[in-house]
C-alpha cells in the first residue's frame, strides 16, 4: 500500500527505541537509589547514625530532650568514660 509514498525509513525508528530504553534505566536506577525521599537533598530528616556525631554529644542530646533521666544519663556518661 505505501510502496512509494509512504514515510520510508526515518532515522527516528531506531533513535525513538534507544531513546526509550536509556530513559527507562535511568528512572529504574532513581528509583532504586531511594526516588524522590532520603536523597542528601531532603534535608535532616534522613540523618543518618554516622553523622558525624560523637557518643558524647548524642548522649547529651537524649539528655537534653528528656529521653534518658538523670541517672540514666550519668550512668551511661560514666560508662562512656
Amino acid at each position: 500500500m505505501w510502496i512509494n509514498g509512504g514515510w520510508g525509513w526515518t532515522p527516528w525508528m531506531m533513535i525513538f527505541p534507544l531513546f526509550f530504553l536509556v530513559l527507562m534505566v535511568v528512572f529504574m536506577v532513581f528509583m532504586m537509589r531511594g526516588g524522590m525521599g532520603g536523597g542528601p537533598m531532603c534535608g535532616d530528616s534522613h540523618k543518618t547514625p554516622d553523622s558525624g556525631e560523637t557518643p558524647r554529644e548524642a548522649l547529651d542530646r537524649r539528655y537534653a530532650r528528656g529521653e534518658i533521666t538523670r541517672e540514666e544519663y550519668q550512668q551511661m556518661r560514666k560508662d562512656l568514660e
